[in-house]
This record gives structure tokens, C-alpha cells and sequence, in this order.
């Protein structure tokens, strides 16, 4: 029953939890990568602005149904449709895509895990080595990484939504905010660390282009959070009487802070570290730069400041993107989570159980696509290369079905909620909200462009991922 529904205790606690649920690895290294290959400034602005004009809109649509429905998304399309298939099936969509996120994401905060723990014994100088991430990934340590990261997972999310998730996430957000203030202050005064922050902030809209605007979109989509089911799972366990429109926004201005300060603490250590670099050379991969290129880095700081100072560095970063990680994992595994307890009725415990075996099981078999067994290793070729299991759950789940989700959301609270009873529930907490500018706009861009957008980048990712042939970018 909606009644007993379980909620945040606070709105500095949602705030926390759903601004935890979208920090993570993509806004620490996937966001200043993606500064440093298209311009920097230039990214940064297109960024902010996609931010406001498209991923706003959509987070609170999101939240809206969620609210609404005092359900996870699958039991939220299905009542606010009135058991309509074609949405039974987008909430569906909204239950699988997360759970097989969590898959691959368990897998990289395992390797995050076992990086912290190698930077704390002392092993700085093994890290970065160019061979040691490849022997890393095959190795059986792996598996008692993984071990701790469940038990992890397991004690936030046991503890249900107050005093699992909420208390996890007035620990973990403020602790790292500490750290990367902390490491932003540290990097500022390297050498030549001006230099990156000069290129990071100032503009040149001369490389303002196709590539620029759809890296931009993208970063800020996905960095948010948006399409995975986790803002409607969250919006069922916000009260009534909160203002939701204005949650949304702080959800998505703390989220960018974050976004914007570890690039502040990225692109300035690039430039600090060398000076010579080629913004261009970069790799695109956020994981080759975390297990590659930055250990690499930090591990130069001992001409400055020792080998304990630069392995201390080295563990404050791996720890930082840990909680990281391991506060969008645990929103992300949520969604399932919440799911069976909903549309089952199991209890918390029976239903962390059932999906936390089956996540070991796939996240297993992403780990096995690194050169412990040649059927997950070359699983399947398309767009001309073999492709590993792990690529194809990052491809389909990640990639491609995120914006899907976002566009089916957008033309559910258009079309098919209808906008009377999307305002009605954004009314609620919010009085002022049915005047506002932001009412006009969220109306407006939901049922026009967003979807246009959304449904572009769904069509570029497939003709792209699959076929090797861009339409855009």
C-alpha cells in the first residue's frame, strides 16, 4: 500500500541519496575526460547548459511519477497507465536496464576496491606500471574484492531507505566532497597547474561543434542519473508535501558542482604532471584513465613530496571514487531491489537476496570476459570486432537504453499521463510551481524537443555502437 511506503527522513537526506545516486565514476573521470578531449571550456559551457535546458526537465518528470505512484517504475507505469502493455513494458525496461548496470558497475567498483587497498599497502609503484591493470582484472584476488564490496552494498541497502541509504548518504557525500576539495586545493599548486585551469575555463567556441554538442548531451544525461529508474524509485519515497521541482534542482546543481570540481582537480594535474601533453591523445575510456594514466601521475609526486606522500595522494583519490561508486551502485541496485519488494510483496531481506545472487552470478560472467574464459572474452561480434560480454552489457544497458528510457518518459507524463495530473503532482509541496517560468518550460520541452533530442541520440548510439557508422558526431 502507498501508505506504507517507506521514506526519506529529510530533504537534506533525499538530497544527499538521489545527488549520490548520480555522482559517481562518470562525474570524477568521465566528465573532465570528456573536458579534456573537446575543448574544455567549450565543454563545459555546452554542458551546464544541457544540464538546465534537457536533464532538469526529464529528472523531474521522473520524480514526478514516482511520487505519484508511490511505486518503483515498473508498478509506476503500469498504475499510472492503467495497466496500458506498451508502458508495462517501459517500466520493465526501467527494472532491467539498472539491474544490468549495477552488473558492470559492480565489476569496476571491485577493481576501484582492490586499486585503494594496493594504494594503502604501499604498492603506488606496481599501479602504475602499464602492464599491471591487464594482470590485475585476470587475477583471482578479484574475487575477494568483490566479496568486500557486496557485504558492502548489502549493509547500506539492508537497512532500507532511512537508515540505510539516507544515513549512508550523509557519510559518504559530505566525506567526499571533503576529499576532493582537499585534492583540488592540493593539485592547484602544482606547476604549471594554471595552465589546465585556464584551458578548463575559458571558452574557445571555435571548437563548438557537432562532436562538442552531442559528447556534452551525452556526459550530461548519463552523469544525472536519468533513465535508469533510480529518480522514480526515489521520487516514491519523497513525501507529499516536499517541493519536488525544487529537489530537482538541487539534486542536478549538486551533481554538476561535483562534475565541475573534479575537473578542477583532472585537467589541472594533466597539465601540472605534463606539460606537454595532447588534450587529443587522451584515451576516451574514464577506466584507462583511472587505472592507467592517474596512478601514473601520482606516482611522479615523490620527486616532491615522497613515496608515502604520492601513495597518501593516490589513496585519498581511489577512496574518493570509491564512495563514489559505491553510492551509485547502491541507488542504482535499488531499483530491482525495490521492485521485488513492491510487485512481489517479499521483504527487504528476501528480496536483496534473490537479486543480489543473480547480480553475482552476471557480474561474474563480466569478470570472466577478462581472459578468464574465451566464450565470455569473444562473446559476440558486431560493428566488425569481437565484442566481451562485460562490452555487450555496457553497449546495450548503458549506451543505448538510457536514452530510450528517457524518451519513453518524456512522452509517458506528455502524452499518455497527460500533463493535467503531471502538474497536479508538482503542484503538491510546490503552490507556485503552476505560474512559474519552470512550468512553462518543463511542459513545453517534454512534449517537443526533448524527445526529438533523446530519440536522436537513441537512433546515433545504435547506428554507431552496431553498425559502425555515426549519423552525427
Amino acid at each position: 500500500m502507498a501508505g506504507s511506503r517507506e521514506q526519506f527522513g529529510s530533504k537534506i537526506g533525499f538530497i544527499l541519496a538521489a545527488a549520490g545516486s548520480a555522482v559517481g565514476i562518470g562525474n570524477l573521470v568521465g566528465f573532465p575526460v570528456g573536458a579534456a578531449k573537446n575543448g574544455g571550456g567549450a565543454f563545459l559551457l555546452m554542458y551546464a547548459i544541457f544540464v538546465v535546458a534537457i536533464c532538469l526537465p526529464v529528472m523531474i518528470a521522473e520524480m514526478s511519477v514516482g511520487r505519484a505512484s508511490q511505486k518503483d517504475p515498473l508498478g509506476a507505469y503500469t498504475n499510472l497507465s492503467k495497466s496500458n502493455p506498451l508502458w508495462r513494458f517501459a517500466g520493465w525496461l526501467s527494472v532491467i536496464t539498472p539491474f544490468m548496470i549495477a552488473v558492470f558497475y559492480l565489476v569496476i567498483t571491485v577493481w576501484i576496491f582492490g586499486y585503494l587497498f594496493e594504494s594503502l599497502i604501499g604498492n603506488l609503484d606496481e599501479l602504475a606500471k602499464p602492464e599491471t591493470f591487464g594482470g590485475f582484472v585476470s587475477g583471482n584476488s578479484l574475487f575477494v574484492y568483490m566479496i568486500g564490496v557486496l557485504l558492502v552494498v548489502y549493509a547500506i541497502l539492508q537497512g532500507g531507505v532511512k537508515q540505510g541509504i539516507e544515513k549512508a548518504a550523509k557519510i559518504l557525500m559530505p566525506a567526499l566532497f571533503a576529499m576532493l576539495v582537499l585534492l583540488v586545493i592540493f593539485v592547484l599548486f602544482q606547476d604549471n597547474a594554471m595552465a589546465g585551469v585556464k584551458f578548463y575555463l575559458v571558452p574557445d567556441f571555435d571548437k563548438i561543434n557537432a562532436g562538442v554538442v552531442n559528447g556534452a548531451l551525452s556526459q550530461a544525461f548519463f552523469s544525472l542519473s536519468l533513465g535508469m529508474g533510480i529518480m522514480i524509485t526515489y521520487g516514491s519515497y519523497i513525501n507529499k508535501k516536499a517541493d519536488l521541482p525544487e529537489s530537482a534542482k538541487l539534486v542536478a546543481l549538486t551533481d554538476t558542482a561535483v562534475a565541475f570540481t573534479a575537473g578542477l582537480m583532472i585537467l589541472p594535474a594533466i597539465f601540472s604532471f605534463n606539460p606537454e601533453v595532447n588534450t587529443n591523445e587522451l584515451s576516451e575510456s574514464s577506466i584507462s584513465m583511472i587505472f592507467s594514466y592517474l596512478p601514473q601521475i601520482f606516482l611522479e609526486l615523490q620527486s616532491s613530496i615522497g613515496y608515502v606522500g604520492s601513495s597518501i595522494v593516490a589513496s585519498l583519490f581511489f577512496l574518493l571514487v570509491f564512495f563514489a561508486a559505491i553510492t551509485s551502485l547502491v541507488s542504482i541496485f535499488e531499483v530491482p531491489v525495490s521492485s521485488l519488494m513492491s510487485e512481489k510483496g517479499v521483504s527487504r531481506k528476501s528480496s536483496l537476496f534473490i537479486c543480489g545472487a543473480l547480480l553475482v552470478v552476471f557480474a561474474l560472467m563480466c569478470a570472466f570476459s577478462f581472459g578468464f574464459f574465451e566464450f565470455f572474452t569473444s562473446f559476440i561480434n558486431y560493428a566488425g570486432a569481437d565484442k566481451s560480454f562485460f562490452d555487450v552489457v555496457y553497449d546495450v544497458f548503458y549506451d543505448t537504453i538510457l536514452p530510450l528510457n528517457g524518451l519513453l518518459i518524456c512522452m509517458f507524463v506528455s502524452y499518455r499521463w497527460k500533463k493535467l495530473g503531471f502538474n497536479a503532482e508538482l503542484e503538491q509541496g510546490a503552490p507556485n510551481y503552476k505560474t512559474s517560468l519552470l512550468a512553462k518550460y518543463v511542459n513545453f520541452s517534454l512534449g517537443t524537443f526533448i524527445p526529438g533530442i533523446l530519440a536522436l541520440i537513441f537512433i546515433n548510439t545504435v547506428a554507431l555502437k552496431y553498425f559502425g557508422q555515426a549519423i552525427i558526431g
